[in-house]
């Protein structure tokens, strides 16, 4: 994993991936309205078509609810739902590329075990 691989990751699964850490983390709990497209484009500097798709793969997923004219909702069971998917894309897709860069840099995964997390 390089930084190279980071950029190669369109920028909606990215946005994504920020918005599944929040519900995640508890910045948003179940039930919670999200920023709206503009706003949550405007903090992150990104296109609000971008984000809006970025939303759309959280609806698609049944990760948030749309409520029309008044914005979109973490959906129930969101949190649990996320973490499942999450995990298996850390598991199946990060950790193999992040084993293999561990293993070409020669470091000993007890001392990165053993490291503070930043």
């Amino acid at each position: 994993m390089t930084a190279a691989s980071f950029d190669e990751i369109p920028v909606y699964l990215r946005l994504r991936g920020m918005l599944a850490i929040e519900i995640i983390e508890g910045k948003y709990d179940e039930g919670d309205q999200l920023p709206s497209v503009r706003a949550f484009a405007a903090q992150t500097g990104t296109n609000p078509l971008t984000v809006a798709k970025a939303y759309q793969t959280l609806q698609d997923d049944g990760h948030v609810l749309v409520k029309r004219g008044v914005g979109m909702f973490v959906a129930p069971g969101a949190v649990q739902a996320l973490k499942v998917q999450e995990r298996d894309i850390f598991l199946n897709k990060i950790w193999p590329r992040m084993r293999n860069l561990i293993d070409r840099l020669d470091i000993d995964i007890a001392d990165l075990m053993d490291r503070e997390p930043a």
